[in-house]
């Protein structure tokens, strides 16, 4: 391959084989897909090729698009010149030879290939709905062919990622190799043995599979209605089963060019925009001003949960899950013995729904030891503390770290708000201490927030932000302070909450807002499954260190009524035994008008406008105040938390993409200075917001007032 040629063309012995060289993953950029074509079209040339190879260098086949170049003004391929079209057109069989990805785009090239082999560890699919557009190079009409339309919809869809075995059972895949065999010499192998079969075997050709849209044709409304909860307010999963639909019921090239204006009909989309952003926040959250990229990292091959309570057990099922040891230590046995029959029972659940193995289960449970001194965890690399949010407790849970733990250990603390520097000052090594905060439940939930302490050392922030990835989840680094980014910026969010129920909102009419806008569930439902005590503790906390702090009477006096959420049967709702459906309860209703009644609120209607954005306004509020503080990096980092702690709708891209959307700074502004004169203080503008407004700055531009 000619240095910098991005795609390169070797004939080896009358087998062209084509090598993408894009690192690090093989994206269709720009060169890319025009590489591959002027290969393909020299192989069909040349009388001394055979047959073709199509593969990728490094670690993936060709793990998708180029996502930088949607939504502008990129020059459309030449009729006839697109990958796919050259290969429907090619005289000589191409084999894919899939490693790593080969997803979207590049799952589409070796759809257009004739035959295609993997390795095991390889994973393909469709994942282009999860940005929020659909396959437009052919994908949607040719996994029907070979996969049925069932099966087809479901993967695209989903947007999941297929696992080889999986996709060779499907047919997606022709043949697999052993993993760690010559994946190269093996497809030069295939395609030497394919080479003089003809008529070539297209995809396209083939329609013996769409026939089960005949035998079922009641099949495309099905899937409608079963996404339609999760895709409310989405136009691409629907676009995409259209376009399955379309496989159907029209010739191949007309399927094709329906494909095509759908894709239209989505690329440039609020929808697509939105999650395009959340998908480039994604990847910039992981950056540390300040902290250079080649900072060496610690050990993080062995792990110690202190506390065996519900975060601790799934603290210790997020590492077992990617394959880290994890000691799981309480002072007790009993303690240990509810821990790890939780733990179990989590696993039975989803080996019940079939989302897990028993053979999997097994693994992921031999991998988690229950331990009940510390001394059995001193050798471990990195130890996180789950126990009670009491400062006592934890201050002497480190203090017994630091003397127990070898030299070099990683001290962490899931705390949700709690100061990070008490828990440092408790050990002789606050420069190994952190803050790594999982949300609720642990073993879901996808943030990773890591909280720099004063103290904390670079590779200590460096090495807890790796392991946050290493165990599946988005790492967002926060500054120390009360709440962090995540729960700080949500606290306002939860203030007004409480107070429009006081004002006469009631629970089922705020719930139903939220999740008509696109939250899976209300955030009252949401309290009652995390457990109203968790709230309760933490105000009673903070009434203790300010005595201008607020509680919420009426979901304290829910809790000292016994009603704690879904473990007891009642909170905000109603539950029947066994069912995790909220029923509105009229005894909460009385318990909002009697304690209204003795604060002295008179209460009133609201709209759903009102509802939404006093929720969500006070919160970008706060945001803006935590950025001029410099405890976030980026407004986008907020986003993230937003998207992967409290499950912000992914299709609005985060909660301040979102408040670029309904009017930007300007808006938001002139709204809290109308709710400042009329609620008080707590509606303040932040000065960050005040400028933002005045010179036009978007607030996803928004840069920290200093340095973290």
């Amino acid at each position: 391959m000619a240095q910098g040629a991005l795609v390169g063309f070797e004939n080896v012995d009358g087998i062209g084989v084509i090598t993408i060289d894009n690192p690090p993953v093989n994206a269709l950029s720009p060169g890319v897909p025009e590489g591959i074509v002027e290969h393909l079209e020299r192989g069909n040339a040349n009388p001394a090729v055979k047959a073709m190879v199509l593969i990728g260098a490094g670690r993936s086949f060709i793990a998708g698009a180029d996502i930088r170049q949607f939504g502008t003004n990129r020059p459309r391929p030449v009729p006839g010149k697109r990958t796919h079209e050259v290969l429907d057109a090619s005289r000589k069989p191409v084999v894919a030879a899939i490693h790593g990805y080969a997803l979207g785009g590049g799952l589409e090239v070796a759809l257009a290939s004739h035959y295609r082999i993997a390795v095991p560890s390889a994973k393909v699919g469709l994942p282009e709905v999860l940005i929020g557009i659909l396959p437009g190079s052919g994908g949607t009409q040719r996994l029907p062919r070979l996969v049925g339309p069932k099966a087809a919809m479901e993967i695209i869809v989903s947007g999941r990622q297929v696992p080889a075995e999986e996709a060779h059972r499907l047919g997606i895949i022709d043949e697999l190799v052993p993993e760690g065999a010559d994946l190269r010499a093996a497809a030069i192998a295939m395609a030497r043995r394919v080479a003089d079969i003809r008529p070539l075997p297209r995809i396209r050709d083939r329609d013996e599979k769409l026939a089960q849209s005949k035998s079922d044709p009641g099949i495309f409304d099905a899937m409608r209605k079963s996404i339609a909860r999760r895709a409310r307010n989405q136009r691409a999963p629907y676009h995409c089963i259209a376009a399955v639909e379309a496989a159907c019921t029209m010739p191949f090239d007309d399927g094709i060019r329906r494909e095509r204006e759908l894709f239209d009909e989505l690329e440039n989309s609020d929808e697509a925009r939105a999650l395009r952003y959340a998908f480039f926040a994604e990847r910039e959250v992981a950056k540390l001003p300040g902290i250079p990229r080649e900072t060496p990292l610690r050990p993080t091959d062995t792990a110690a949960i202190v506390g065996a309570g519900t975060m601790g057990g799934g603290i210790a099922m997020s590492f077992a899950e990617f394959g880290v040891p994890v000691k799981i230590l309480d002072t007790t046995q009993d303690a240990l013995d509810r821990g790890l029959a939780r733990i179990r029972g989590n696993y039975e659940t989803s080996c019940r729904r079939g989302s897990l193995t028993e053979a999997e289960m097994n693994r992921r449970l031999g991998l988690i030891e229950p331990v009940k001194s510390y001394d059995d965890i001193a050798r471990c690399d990195v130890v996180i503390e789950a126990v009670f949010e009491r400062i006592p407790v934890k201050e002497e849970v480190f203090k017994k770290l630091d003397e127990v733990m070898k030299a070099g250990a990683l001290l962490f603390t899931n705390t949700s708000g709690i100061d990070i520097d008490i828990m440092a000052n408790a050990t002789k090594r606050p420069q190994d201490v952190a803050g790594t905060h999982f949300f609720a439940p642990a073993n879901v939930m996808k943030l990773f927030e890591v909280v720099k302490g004063a103290k904390s050392a670079p590779d200590t922030l460096a090495t807890a932000m790796a392991l946050g990835r290493k165990i599946g989840k988005i790492s967002a680094m926060a500054g120390n302070c009360d709440g962090f980014v995540a729960n700080r910026s949500r606290g306002p969010f939860g203030t007004e909450m409480n107070l429009m129920v006081e004002e006469g909102a009631l629970p089922e009419r705020i719930d139903k807002v939220m999740v008509d806008f696109g939250y899976p569930i209300g955030p009252f439902a949401t309290a009652d499954l995390s457990g109203l005590d968790i709230g309760y503790d933490s105000r009673q906390r903070r009434a203790a260190q300010d005595p201008n702090f607020r509680k919420q009477p009426i979901a304290d006096a829910l809790v000292e009524m016994g009603r704690l959420g879904q473990k007891t049967g009642a909170g905000w709702f109603r539950y029947e035994k066994g069912d995790r459906t909220p029923h509105p309860d009229p005894e909460v209703v009385r318990v909002i008008q009697e304690k209204a009644k003795e604060l002295g609120i008179e209460q009133h209607s609201f709209s759903d406008e009102e509802i939404l954005h006093r929720l969500l306004f006070a919160s970008v509020n706060e945001a803006c105040k935590i950025l001029e503080e410099g405890k976030a990096y980026r407004a986008s980092d907020i986003d993230v938390m937003w998207l992967n702690g409290f499950n912000f709708p992914r299709y609005r891209g985060g909660l301040m993409y979102w408040a670029d959307t309904v009017g930007g700074p300007a808006e938001v502004y002139r709204q809290i200075s109308a709710w400042h004169q009329r609620y008080g203080a707590r509606w303040t503008p932040a000065p960050l917001l005040r400028r933002l407004a005045e010179t036009g700055i978007p607030f996803r531009e928004a840069k920290p007032g200093r340095a973290m």
